[in-house]
């Protein structure tokens, strides 16, 4: 429990200062993160004997996918650099052509997946920092990064303690049985909550426009959560990989936030 907790503070500590001291750190603390994400993925899926990712040519997508995204955002370069990821994605089909494998499907699949999974989701919270007023700017802010952070965090913690307390009817035993649809509840009220107060501070969203965010964080960040956890019981596994103490893996921290963030990406690219 100690374990967790100092590596929960530290991990909390590291990923908001970055934030805070603006785009750049910011640019290269996702980077580190979708790379080492990336690589934990396609450790865990060559746990099944029939899929062999190209692992190198998947991670270096991955880790342009998310430059490009946040090198655009920052106006360095034009929007003509996504043919540099779109090449790579596809040159996967072509190495495989030569690897003579038994299971091209599953491999050129799994590679895709990858690099999709992780980096779209952090390239697509970069650009949010530029998010203002119902439209995309030039100004980089930590606000809606740390707002999202909080709203998650906030449905995790809402989420336990109402699951502890209150929790007796299964939300996806199937899946997750110690999920119940009081802890949801709960996550879902006290991420509300949060969202008001924060709208109170960070006024680059109305406060109807942060609940409606906390309301899309609740319902695909726990799904997300629960997409994490119906992977790793597929390879008969309890964490997608050792990296933070008591805490699992790259995945494991971050599973809420990859299917969450392309749904409140477009939801606010909807209402500019």
């Amino acid at each position: 429990m100690l374990t967790r907790a100092i590596t929960g503070g530290l991990f909390v500590a590291v990923l908001l200062t970055a934030i805070y001291f603006g785009a750049i750190s910011t640019f290269f603390l996702f980077l580190i993160i979708v790379a080492l994400g990336t690589d934990e993925f396609y450790t865990l899926v060559k746990k099944s004997k029939e899929v062999k990712p190209i692992k190198v040519l998947g991670t270096l997508s991955s880790i342009i996918l998310f430059s490009v995204i946040a090198l655009c955002s920052l106006n360095i370069i034009s929007i003509k650099y996504f043919a540099i990821p779109l090449i790579l994605l596809f040159l996967i089909f072509i190495v495989e052509l030569y690897k003579k494998s038994k299971s091209p499907f599953y491999n050129i699949s799994y590679t895709f997946l990858g690099s999709i999974y992780i980096a779209l989701p952090f390239g697509l919270l970069f650009h949010l920092a530029f998010y203002e007023n119902l439209s995309f700017g030039n100004t980089f802010s930590y606000h809606i990064i740390w707002g999202y952070f909080f709203l998650l965090w906030s449905s995790d913690t809402g989420a336990y303690l109402a699951g502890k307390f209150f929790g007796k009817h299964k939300l996806f035993e199937r899946i997750s049985p110690k999920k119940t649809w009081e802890g949801s509840i709960g996550g879902g009220l006290l991420s509300i909550a949060v969202a008001y107060l924060i709208s109170q501070f960070y006024a680059e969203l109305s406060p109807v426009n942060w609940m409606i965010v906390a309301l899309l964080t609740v319902i695909f960040g726990g799904l997300g959560d629960l997409v994490e956890s119906m992977l790793k019981r597929s390879l008969n596994i309890k964490d997608s990989g050792a990296l933070l103490p008591g805490h699992g893996g790259i995945l494991d921290r971050f599973d809420g936030l990859l299917l969450s963030i392309p749904f409140i990406y477009a939801y606010l690219l909807l209402i500019s």
